[in-house]
């Protein structure tokens, strides 16, 4: 980068550049600076290109470091910056590519700066490299706080200025470098609840335009723009020499080409279609890091709070709450079904769903709710191939969702045709309630194997449970396998019995190890003590609309047998022995050897004919998501570590890295 240097190799002997790191002060009012902010360069998209990217600014930036409290060089170059984004929105306007070229370029000099700085440095000592320019003889700096001018000019930019081709890359690079900006947390383990950067974006000049920076970053998740064509960022050379005014003379004219994001040529070309969207993916990522940062002592995060209340562009009622906004729900909710892949979508779906009442009952409304659901159960099928975070926020959506009887109700209405990426066997043809008791439980049966995650699967059969008692006309394979989960965890607990006893006999009365065993049952048991409420509260909510579960309970009626005078399970028991013992008999008056058709007719008649009062009746099963005390000392870690792994142009060395290990996620 500076004076038309195209490759990485070529930064730690560029002229420019070591004249901005050096020795001597260089003023505003030089035509150093147009020379220096006139290059051609291909954004690194790329992990590869980032971390060559890197490499070559980190050691020009520690001299920089050395060199800044004697030049001020850095805040000269900042203001540069802030000189031209005065005129940003009259450039677009314009059409003026070579003003927002260079603004952009100086943009990201600053970023790939910021990034060394922050790494080597406490906020305090990095407040002191944006002043250090007031020292400086002649310049024409004044006595504010540059580094929360550029702050609030960055917010200013990402709200006023539109996104058009020639302006993406340039509202792009203010998205990332408020990431930079935040990335203090990334070497930090514990929460960082305060800071200069946090009070600046809480509660200074950037405070104003918090519903419109969320508003802005909700819109550009939804437009979903990818990176313009390099076409569209090439300059032609005027013969008259317009496009060269203001440059210093001696800059080559050819391949005027904007900082692309991924262009012709570079390697991020063949990464365009995991990086196709880099502004929506890194705005999403920037929003999530502001709905998560901490309340103050004494105020709230106002991001947080515009989250929570914006409202539909069709709602009439008052907008009279701080930071409330609004916004085409439509169009959002589309990008939320369209986006499910990604972890950061996942988790913007279900701080909505948690956060925002208004979304919460429009989501609901929907009579489509399938193209939602079908990429949450997806990534719950491939639960293997997911990271552990990301399975569990898919998972607590279903349970926020199943907390509401309409949808429980309506999802058993929607039939599917041929799902295709449920390959365990062909459905033809199955109903979304159905199809999410398969997920649900395949997923419990995974972590029971694998990961035993209690919470897993504790949340798991929080929403079978608050889905059983409307369960309808369960599709033959759904019945069958909640019965085999309870084959599952009965051989569990039977295993446990066994290993209990062996392990007291082989210690001839030593009980030291029995705690153990007791545990182990004592969760066994719960989880047997949930399934049974569910199949029970399906049979004595539904029983009439659910033949299949009958039919799969019948067929393995001698896995209940041993539960029957359990303590832990009496009372619960009466009533599934009371459908069998029913349905028993009717078969048994039926006759010997009959059809699978036959016994599916005898048990449909047969749940007409059952009394609901032989049912004894339980409290209803519903369970509510709450969030754990002090969420943030998981979604911060969590949050941050998809900027890590996913933020595009965005490489941070592991080493260092405080806030989460690795491995984790």
């Amino acid at each position: 980068m500076g004076a038309n240097t195209s490759q990485v190799s070529d930064l730690s002997d560029n002229s420019s550049l070591k004249a901005l790191v050096g020795k001597e002060s260089i003023s505003e009012n030089d035509p150093f600076w147009n020379q220096l902010i006139s290059f051609t360069f291909i954004s690194p998209t790329s992990s590869g290109d980032s971390k060559l990217l890197e490499e070559a600014v980190i050691p020009l930036a520690k001299i920089l470091i050395e060199n800044n409290p004697r030049t001020g060089n850095f805040g000269a170059l900042v203001r540069i910056f802030l000189g031209r984004t005065k005129e940003l929105k009259i450039s677009t306007e314009c059409q003026d590519q070579l003003f927002i070229w260079q603004a952009h370029n100086a943009l990201f000099m600053i970023r790939c700066l910021l990034k060394v700085f922050i790494r080597e440095m406490s906020e305090g000592e990095l407040r002191l490299q944006f002043s250090y320019h007031e020292r400086v003889p002649g310049s024409c700096g004044g006595s504010e706080d540059l580094l929360e001018e550029l702050l609030s000019n960055l917010v200013h930019l990402i709200v006023d200025v539109p996104l058009l081709d020639i302006t993406y890359s340039i509202l792009f690079e203010a998205v990332t470098t408020l990431l930079v900006f935040f990335s203090y947390q990334l070497f930090h383990k514990d929460i960082l609840r305060d800071g200069i950067v946090y009070q600046h974006m809480m509660k200074g000049r950037c405070l104003s335009l918090t519903s419109r920076l969320v508003k802005t970053l909700l819109y550009n998740f939804i437009r979903q723009e990818k990176c313009p064509p390099p076409a569209t960022h090439i300059f032609e050379p005027k013969a008259e020499g317009g496009l060269l005014y203001g440059l210093a003379s001696g800059v080559a004219s050819g391949l005027w080409s904007v900082f692309t994001l991924g262009g012709a040529g570079s390697k991020a070309a063949i990464d365009q279609e995991h990086n196709s969207l880099p502004l929506s993916n890194q705005s999403l990522l920037l929003l999530l890091v502001l709905a998560n940062l901490t309340d103050g002592p004494d105020w709230p995060n106002p991001y947080r709070q515009a989250i929570t209340c914006f409202k539909n562009t069709q709602d009439t009622s008052s907008l009279e709450q701080p930071h409330i906004f609004q916004i085409n729900f439509n169009s959002l909710y589309t990008a939320l079904c369209e986006q499910q892949r990604s972890d950061q979508a996942t988790l913007l779906l279900y701080t909505l769903l948690h956060q925002n009442a208004n979304m919460r009952t429009y989501m609901l409304s929907r009579t489509d709710m399938d193209n939602l659901i079908l990429p949450i159960l997806e990534i719950l099928y491939h639960v293997e191939e997911r990271n552990s975070h990301h399975v569990y926020m898919a998972l607590i959506i279903l349970l926020i969702l199943t907390e509401d009887d309409s949808f429980n109700r309506s999802i058993h209405e929607v039939i599917l045709k041929n799902v295709s990426w449920y390959t365990e066997r062909s459905l033809t043809e199955i109903s979304l309630g159905s199809l999410l008791i398969l997920v649900v439980i395949r997923t419990i049966q995974f972590n029971m194997t694998r990961t035993r995650d209690k919470y897993l699967h504790t949340n798991c059969l929080a929403a079978l449970a608050n889905m059983s008692a409307q369960f309808r006309c369960l599709h033959q394979y759904a019945a069958q396998r909640i019965i085999s989960l309870f084959a599952l965890l009965s051989k569990k607990h039977n295993k446990v019995l066994e290993q209990a006893t062996q392990s007291l006999r082989g210690r001839q009365g030593d009980n030291t190890a029995l705690p153990d065993y007791a545990q182990d049952l004592n969760v066994i048991e719960e989880v047997i003590r949930m399934m049974l409420e569910i199949i029970n509260s399906c049979l004595c909510n539904s029983l009439h609309h659910n033949p299949n579960l009958v039919y799969a309970l019948l067929y393995k009626r001698e896995l209940f047998e041993q539960f029957r005078t359990h303590p832990s399970f009496q009372d619960i028991m009466q009533n599934l022995d009371t459908v069998i013992g029913f349905f028993s008999q009717r078969l048994e008056q039926a006759g010997s050897d009959l059809s699978v058709e036959r016994v599916q007719e005898v048990i449909m008649k047969g749940a007409q004919a059952l009394p609901k009062d032989r049912l004894k009746k339980f409290p209803e099963l519903k369970f509510k998501y709450v969030e754990e005390d002090q969420p943030e000392d998981f979604f911060i870690p969590y949050v941050w570590s998809l900027v890590f792994n996913s933020g595009v142009g965005l490489r941070w060395s592991p080493h260092g890295i405080e806030l989460f290990s690795m491995d984790s996620g």
